[in-house]
């Protein structure tokens, strides 16, 4: 057992309730928009905000991040959001809130073309009237002013590789035909990443080399070719979408925690890459969930091995521009599936664990509430390790003991929103009709 898994195993009724005091001398209330006040002053001006989540399946965490994203974008002029999905599928709601040439009618059209497990993280209403909002703003925005929409994620292999070849096929046909040739090495797998990763496991040869041939070749031939920025950026995230995909599914078929090392730091190459695109002074919001937005370094992940996006940010821009949020919940229901690939249900979460950060935050006052990390004192009872919540989109209720990550929250995070009793998220699948759906955003965006 690590050092913060032990500390963090029990706690004494005399923390709990010293913890319970800090939290109840700096949280805020958090009621409607108005009370975001305080973070969008303060972290307005960082280059990042990483915005988390303790679930892929609840309504409050997606209205309140997109809540916070709206007026980070109109009042900080943030220039993109990037979020914990694929490139290819993102880049389709990307084309559509910018309004690009022979972009998707509407946002319902483009989330329902959504189709890799677990389509419901971004096939939602709660998702579809942000990307909404964000059309109708960048309406009222120059074409080079627009705000983006991006996919962070790795697991896109044949969609990647497909989209490469289609975009050669418009500015260099013989190109076109070398890459298709290149990718071939993939055919026997049948356009299926995880039946490639499956015959690795028995046949250790892969298709490395030809990724990266194809990225280099690319990358080198670009300055003939006439084509647009946006064009050429989406080809090459593409091709390196490609390349990283691969390794990604080689280490995950030997086995070795260094895949999810390789998914963290292909996205934050993706977010690094986006703001040298916008430019010097562009600004980024990322939607991930709390594993990957909190810093590895105040929980256990450290000690297995593991880093995350909001570690690497923090280590690349500093600490002074960005700011990690973390949002988790007490109790309510959730969108999750019993095992990978299962259909999704509505779950019930139960009340969190005692002497878990969930629980101080309840006791609290049993409200939706958030603080802000620096106006916590150093010694603080919140920085004793603590388990902290964190449901996937697998996930079994009744094993709530292994579902708390041990953590030291004002390292983890710059700020931490509670939201008491939650809801679950809306699936466009499961509520086809907007009429049963209540209204997410009565104060709007």
């Amino acid at each position: 057992m690590t050092e913060i898994q032990d500390r963090a195993s029990w706690r004494e009724p005399t923390e709990t309730e010293a913890a319970v005091a800090d939290v109840r001398s700096v949280g805020h209330d958090l009621d409607n928009p108005d009370d975001l006040d305080r973070l969008v002053d303060r972290f307005g001006d960082r280059t990042y905000v990483l915005i988390g989540e303790a679930s892929h399946g609840t309504s409050e965490f997606y209205r309140w991040r997109s809540r916070l994203t709206a007026r980070l974008i109109q009042e900080r002029d943030f220039s993109f959001v990037a979020v914990e999905g694929d490139w290819t599928d993102c880049y389709e709601a990307n084309r559509y809130v910018k309004g690009l040439p022979e972009s998707p009618e509407t946002g319902r059209e483009v989330l329902e073309t959504f189709d890799r497990w677990p389509n419901w993280m971004w096939a939602n209403w709660e998702v579809l009237e942000f990307l909404d909002w964000l059309e109708v703003h960048n309406q009222l925005r120059d074409e080079d002013d627009r705000v983006g929409f991006y996919g962070l994620d790795v697991y896109s292999l044949f969609e990647s590789l497909e989209a490469v070849v289609d975009y050669l096929e418009d500015v260099d046909p013989d190109a076109a035909a070398e890459a298709r040739e290149a990718y071939r090495c993939f055919e026997p797998y049948g356009e299926d990443a995880q039946e490639y990763a499956q015959a690795l496991r028995m046949v250790p040869e892969t298709c490395e080399d030809e990724v990266l041939e194809t990225l280099t070749q690319l990358q080198e031939a670009a300055p003939a070719y006439d084509h647009g920025r946006d064009d050429y950026f989406n080809a090459e995230q593409n091709a390196l979408v490609a390349k990283n995909a691969e390794q990604y599914y080689r280490e995950m078929a030997r086995g070795n925690t260094d895949s999810w090392n390789i998914r963290d730091r292909h996205m934050v190459e993706t977010l690094e890459r986006l703001q040298s695109h916008y430019g010097p002074d562009s600004k980024g919001i990322v939607w991930a969930h709390n594993t990957h937005v909190g810093d590895a370094r105040a929980t256990d992940m450290e000690q297995r091995g593991r880093l995350n996006i909001g570690q690497l940010v923090r280590q690349h821009e500093g600490p002074s521009d960005t700011a990690l949020i973390g949002m988790g919940t007490y109790r309510g229901t959730v969108i999750a599936a019993e095992s990978w690939n299962a259909p999704m249900e509505e779950l019930t979460v139960p009340p969190a664990r005692q002497g878990s950060y969930e629980h101080v935050f309840d006791r609290a006052g049993g409200h939706d509430q958030f603080l802000v990390t620096d106006d916590l004192d150093d010694d603080t009872a919140l920085s004793q390790p603590r388990g902290h919540r964190a449901i996937g989109v697998v996930y079994h209720p009744d094993r709530e003991s292994g579902n708390y990550v041990p953590t030291v929250l004002p390292d983890r995070y710059d700020a931490f929103i509670h939201l008491d009793e939650t809801s679950a998220l809306h699936p466009l699948v499961q509520h086809a009709d907007r009429t049963h759906v209540p209204d997410l955003y009565p104060w709007g965006l």
